[in-house]
């Protein structure tokens, strides 16, 4: 039986149809947000570190071949800026910019995140030809300024299931557009990561009361009437069969 989280509450899912629509998988995608250098790299010039996402790359890479070889496509979002400058700190800067440094300090090559062309766009996830790339994301939300709807509406997609960083930036602010947009939302809680434990937690607990399931990745895919791996039952956090 799958299990989802509701306030951090790990309870079974309902199967008196309630949530058929979030677990269809043959009307479903997997986003995976900013798993790129320019997050991910261990480099001191890492211009906008967030080192606690390089815990879930195995993870995210097992759980994307499981969905590909149920059929569910598999879509990386990669924040990607003009190699001007423009869209960001030579126009108007990102808020984050400012407030971030308040809490992790001064951020060295800040100016260089994302900037097209750079080692930092590259992704640290596995990508397969099979798969979808949306670039152009250029704040907090992948949907902004992207083509992700126009993308997922082409696919005939009706529900996402969202990995990747930062649960409480960028998986957030995804998840609110996606649902109000009228997408059912899953997020994977064990292929999230925050900017702390803390905030991870929250923001894991505001989605799961106002617009997402949120679900441990073995629990998606049995949801979806997936056989999990048999070398590693129940695990593809540890790998599985990958």
């Amino acid at each position: 039986m799958p299990y989802h989280y509701v306030y951090e509450e790990r309870r079974p899912l309902p199967d008196d149809g309630r949530y058929h629509d979030f677990v269809v998988p043959d009307r479903t995608a997997v986003v995976s947000i900013d798993m790129h250098q320019g997050h991910l790299s261990d480099s001191p010039l890492c211009p906008c570190p967030a080192p606690r996402g390089r815990d879930i790359v195995a993870g995210i890479d097992g759980f994307h071949r499981e969905a590909r070889a149920a059929g569910v496509p598999i879509i990386h979002v990669r924040s990607e800026l003009r190699s001007s400058g423009v869209d960001d700190v030579r126009g108007i800067p990102s808020a984050w910019r400012t407030t971030f440094p308040e809490y992790v300090g001064d951020i060295p090559n800040a100016a260089e995140h994302a900037l097209a062309g750079s080692l930092w766009t590259e992704f640290a996830t596995e990508i397969d030809p099979r798969d979808e790339i949306v670039t152009g994301k250029k704040r907090l939300s992948a949907f902004y300024p992207t083509d992700l709807d126009f993308l997922l509406r082409q696919m005939g997609v009706t529900a996402v299931v969202l990995d990747g960083i930062m649960a409480d930036c960028c998986v957030l602010n995804t998840a609110f557009d996606a649902s109000n947009l009228g997408y059912r939302v899953i997020v994977a809680r064990d292929l999230v990561r925050g900017t702390d434990e803390g905030l991870e937690r929250a923001a894991l607990s505001m989605m799961s009361l106002h617009m997402a399931l949120v679900m441990d990745a073995d629990d998606i895919l049995g949801a979806w009437g997936l056989p999990l791996g048999p070398e590693n039952p129940g695990s593809v956090r540890r790998g599985g069969r990958f």
